[in-house]
């Protein structure tokens, strides 16, 4: 009898230590089964015991550094996605983008240019489209087409290789526009961003039958304070009557933010003739803005004077960019 109690009573303490252990496993474990980091289990006894506290303090700060760096890489990678996502069009200025499509992508720009000519009715140019595609990762492919209607056309229009200068009436003129843009170097140290377009234009309306050329060297820096500043010089072939000639048209625009995803610009450029019965000068101020409404799209608008005799007198441009 004695040996029976014995019995019952070691089972009756093995009974409520089984549950004591239990019930502080259930009141330290998380909901997901897992200890908090301030807690071990020992094997041996099969007790969960706390940490010392500077061992925990330790644990914690190594915790927080690392959430530190794990969100200071996740904004370093989200803020080169972003860098890289960004685009530029060749029709927010006169001076195009030294910048090419991205490989795969396509850019399509469009805009309306309205000139005050000095000495003829005033012209319209529209719609100034050009699709730009990227071949690979140095070529982009450029196609467009432009209509002008009016007085005597110039420089400023569109996509255009113009016959600048002259008096006559333009009426009714449209052109196709093909070539490619080539990516020559990036930015690294004094070395600029630059590239090489070369386009032809073809007439597909008016009085002149004449395929023109247009060659354009474009370099750019970016800055301190997010201030680009890109050059270029243009060289096309022209026409007027039996007159054949050349047009050199150097230019140079600093782009400075104004405020969040919006740019503003002030350029000078000139179209000089050479070869040409009676030499033509023209030289040009414009200021502009331009707005990413997002990181896809682009508006943008652009004035300019002439600053001698031979240059209208006022132009306005207004566009649109979109990369698919």
């Amino acid at each position: 009898m004695s040996r029976f109690l014995e019995y019952s009573v070691g089972v009756v303490l093995l009974i409520l230590l089984t549950f004591t252990n239990v019930g502080n496993a259930q009141t330290v474990l998380r909901q997901d089964g897992s200890l908090p980091r301030n807690r071990s289990f020992d094997s041996n006894s099969g007790r969960i015991s706390s940490l010392p506290s500077n061992f925990r303090r330790q644990d914690e700060g190594v915790t927080e550094r690392f959430e530190d760096i794990s969100s200071r890489d996740a904004e370093t990678e989200n803020e080169a996605e972003n860098e890289s996502e960004k685009f530029e069009t060749d029709r927010d200025s006169f001076t195009p983008s030294p910048k090419i499509a991205e490989l795969n992508r396509v850019i399509l720009e469009s805009s309306y240019t309205f000139i005050d000519n000095r000495h003829a009715k005033e012209t319209h140019s529209y719609p100034e489209l050009l699709l730009r595609y990227g071949a690979s990762e140095r070529i982009e492919l450029r196609l467009g087409w432009n209509f002008e209607v009016g007085g005597g056309n110039s420089v400023l229009s569109g996509n255009v290789a113009e016959a600048h200068g002259h008096h006559a009436e333009l009426e009714k003129e449209a052109n196709m526009l093909y070539g490619f843009k080539a990516l020559l170097t990036e930015q690294q140290g004094l070395t600029p961003t630059s590239s090489f377009i070369l386009q032809g234009y073809t007439p597909t309306q008016g009085e002149s039958s004449l395929t023109r050329l247009s060659a354009t060297a474009v370099a750019g820096w970016e800055l301190p304070s997010e201030i680009n500043f890109d050059i270029a010089t243009r060289f096309q072939t022209s026409e007027f009557e039996t007159d054949r000639f050349e047009i050199w048209s150097p230019s140079a625009v600093v782009k400075f933010p104004l405020f969040r995803n919006a740019e503003a610009h002030l350029e000078y450029f000139g179209a000089f003739s050479e070869n040409r019965e009676t030499a033509t000068v023209q030289h040009f101020f414009s200021p502009g803005v331009h707005h990413m409404v997002h990181r896809d799209l682009e508006v943008g608008w652009r004035a300019g004077w002439g600053l001698n005799d031979q240059s209208p007198n006022f132009f306005f441009n207004f566009g649109i960019g979109r990369r698919f």
